[in-house]
């Protein structure tokens, strides 16, 4: 935990004067989709709020906020910790994937497409690759996705899409070799990349559909494994 309050204390900066429960929740927010805070790990009011120096009912509206997330849990006479998810949560938010990525390629209108922010994530998870960091891959995919759902100039997608890929990373980490989830994807995000660089949607779509389905039953059958072994 002393790690991830270091990490959080440098956030600090971004709440500014006018710091808010909506604020102190994107930090946290972000904090778990980069896999700073894994599932089952309890949250520390004393601690965060000291590390953002936020009061103690600001703290508890942000826990508030992303346990209608279901990004927390509240546990009584215990506090508040980062969710376990199950078979069925890591289901759902797939299908919730496939139905708004697929969508937001299929809506992209004709081309030429803006994939400035796809082709970096791509080099991001080259980097990472390169580096042998297989967790840093993992948050490099999930960049690309980010990228590829900011594509549609909405507001309410983005948002919509940032809780549901904060809970992607709680499923990724129950996963037990990273490295064989998240390598096989860099190569297909570059292939999706591609495809939209050409201009081609339908193609794209197709090609995000399949990804998404085999990322699905890999998931599952590694949390399956390790969440009711």
């Amino acid at each position: 935990m002393a790690e991830q309050l270091t990490g959080l204390a440098d956030d600090r900066a971004l709440l500014g004067r006018t710091s808010t429960a909506e604020r102190v929740s994107d930090i946290l927010r972000s904090r778990i989709a980069e896999g700073f805070f894994p599932p089952g790990t309890r949250l520390s009011e004393d601690g965060i709020g000291g590390a953002l120096g936020v009061s103690r009912n600001t703290l508890r509206e942000a826990f508030r906020l992303l346990t209608h997330e279901r990004l927390l849990v509240h546990e009584l006479n215990r506090g508040v910790f980062v969710r376990v998810l199950t078979v069925e949560d890591v289901e759902d938010i797939y299908r919730t994937r496939r139905l708004v990525e697929c969508a937001v390629v299929r809506g992209l209108g004709d081309p030429p497409y803006d994939v400035t922010g796809l082709a970096d994530a791509v080099t991001e998870g080259r980097t990472a690759a390169r580096d042998g960091d297989w967790k840093g891959l993992g948050t490099a995919n999930i960049h690309f996705h980010r990228e590829l759902v900011a594509l549609a100039a909405s507001e309410r997608t983005d948002e919509l899409m940032r809780s549901v890929f904060a809970e992607l990373r709680l499923a990724f980490h129950v996963v037990d070799d990273p490295r064989a989830l998240h390598e096989p994807y860099l190569a297909r995000n570059h292939q999706i990349l591609e495809t939209l660089e050409a201009g081609d949607r339908d193609e794209a779509e197709r090609l995000l559909a399949t990804y998404l389905e085999n990322s699905l039953d890999r998931v599952v059958e590694v949390y399956r494994r390790r969440v009711q072994s």
